[in-house]
C-alpha cells in the first residue's frame, strides 16, 4: 500500500518540478514539462524535462531512463503535465512507461489540454491501480511556463 505524502510535501515537489520545466527549450509544437521522481523516503531518484536528452523525449521518459531497474512501487513522480497516452514521435506513451516501470504514485498540476492529443493518462493510471493526485491550484504555473503554446493567438 502506498503511503500518502503530506500535501505540503507534494506542493514542494511540484514547485520543484515546475522549476525543472523552465529548463526545457521552448518549442511551439510541444509542452515544456518537468518531472522529478522521489522515493518513499524523500530522496530524489531522477529528474527530467522535455527535450533534455533528445528533442522528442518527454520529461517522464527522461527521468525514468536515468534509473532503469529501480523498484518504483513506493516512489512518486511529480510531473507538471498529465502523462501522455499517445505519441507520434515515440513507440511508447509516458503513461505506458510509468506503468511498465511500476511507479506507485503520480502527482500532476495540469491535465493535458486538447491541443496536441486527447490524453487520458489520469484515468488510465488509476485504472491500473496507480495512485494519482492532481494539484489544480498549481496549474496556472504550468500554463505560464507553457504560454508559448497555450497563449491565444493575437489578432492583427
Amino acid at each position: 500500500m502506498t503511503t500518502l505524502a503530506l500535501p505540503d510535501t507534494d506542493r514542494h515537489w511540484m514547485h520543484a518540478a515546475i522549476t525543472v520545466s523552465r529548463t526545457a527549450p521552448l518549442v511551439p509544437t510541444r509542452y515544456a514539462v518537468g518531472a522529478i521522481i522521489v522515493d518513499h523516503d524523500g530522496s530524489v531518484l531522477a529528474t527530467g524535462y522535455t527535450g533534455e536528452t533528445d528533442p522528442a523525449h518527454h520529461a517522464e521518459e527522461v527521468a525514468l531512463a536515468r534509473i532503469p531497474g529501480v523498484d518504483l512501487s513506493r516512489a512518486t513522480i511529480y510531473t507538471t503535465l498529465e502523462p501522455c497516452t499517445m505519441r507520434a514521435s515515440r513507440p511508447a506513451a509516458c503513461t505506458n512507461l510509468l506503468l511498465a516501470a511500476g511507479i506507485g504514485r503520480v502527482v500532476l498540476a495540469l491535465r493535458e489540454p486538447l491541443l496536441f492529443a486527447d490524453c487520458d493518462g489520469v484515468e488510465t493510471l488509476r485504472e491500473y491501480g496507480v495512485e494519482v493526485l492532481e494539484l489544480p491550484d498549481l496549474a496556472q504555473h504550468v500554463r505560464d511556463v507553457n504560454a508559448h503554446v497555450l497563449a491565444p493567438a493575437v489578432a492583427p
